[in-house]
This record gives structure tokens, C-alpha cells and sequence, in this order.
């Protein structure tokens, strides 16, 4: 029988003006969440939710390196993410840019966490925009529902890779 997950316990808060901070438990060691999020054929699984399909996914996992994520949403318009590394510790950290394409003008970046304690992992993921607005603009597009879902589903591929 499968472990049993923590579906839907994200956590979203905001720290100050410009950050949106998210939080999520993983019954997953540390590493194993890292593979599932640095993965491209892992991340395909779990990036869109249940939102969409993932029809790209690139990862340059290296300082300087860049990643762009694609998906279809519900079949009819294209949702797509980019970014560049500025700093990776395996297992533990990554920071990198984050540019929604559809506002370029808008973009933010991202620190991850991820902290292990016997076994389980809280993933950490720290957005900082560049103003209230933009801070707002991504609260408000749905995304702590659809962040809750692909976080279900990356706890899945996790524990799938045990």
C-alpha cells in the first residue's frame, strides 16, 4: 500500500508588500523532492496540476542556465514561464528569475527551500515581484489553488521515485 500523502495542505502567505511565500509538507525526503522538481521528464508530471498538459519543459540546471516551462491550460491558451538560475545547492536551495511570457514586464524571483526532518520535507518557495501590483496581479490568477494542485502532484512523483 502507498504512503499516504498531505494533499492539499499548502500554504500561502505574504511577508511584506512585494513576496508571496508558499509552503508545502512532503512525505518525501529532501532529496527525492529535488529530483522531482529539477527533472524536466519528472516535472512534466506534476507542473500543470490538473489544469492542463506540460507541452514543454527545459532545464539548464546550472548558475547561468535557464528553464522555460509550457503548458496547454484546459486545451485552449497557452500559460508559459521562464527563467535563469542565479544559485543552486542540490537538495536544498535554488534561486532563479521567473517571467510570466504574458507580462514580461512583470518579473519576479523565486527562492526554494527545502528543509528535511526525519524523513519528510517542506518545500519553501519564496516570490519576490518587483511591486504590490504585481505581487497582487499573481495572488489574484488562481494561482494558490493551482499551486496547491501541482504540489499534490509533485508529492506523488516524489514518493513514486522511494
Amino acid at each position: 500500500m502507498a504512503p499516504a500523502t498531505s494533499k492539499g495542505t499548502v500554504k500561502v502567505t505574504i511577508p511584506s508588500d512585494e513576496e508571496i511565500l508558499i509552503e508545502r509538507e512532503f512525505d518525501a525526503p529532501a532529496h527525492l523532492v529535488y529530483t522531482a522538481y529539477t527533472t524536466p521528464e519528472l516535472v512534466r508530471r506534476w507542473w500543470a496540476g490538473q489544469r492542463g498538459e506540460v507541452t514543454e519543459c527545459e532545464i539548464d540546471l546550472r548558475v547561468g542556465g535557464r528553464w522555460r516551462y509550457v503548458m496547454l491550460a484546459h486545451g485552449s491558451f497557452v500559460v508559459a514561464f521562464h527563467g535563469e538560475y542565479r544559485e543552486i545547492v542540490a537538495n536544498e536551495r535554488i534561486v532563479s528569475t521567473q517571467v510570466y511570457e504574458a507580462e514580461p514586464d512583470a518579473p519576479a524571483l523565486s527562492t526554494t527551500t527545502l528543509s528535511e526532518v526525519g524523513g519528510r520535507t517542506t518545500l519553501a518557495i519564496l516570490v519576490r515581484h518587483t511591486s504590490r501590483e504585481n505581487r497582487d496581479a499573481h495572488l489574484n490568477s488562481g494561482m494558490e489553488a493551482g499551486t496547491s494542485e501541482s504540489l499534490d502532484l509533485l508529492e506523488q512523483v516524489a514518493m513514486a521515485l522511494q
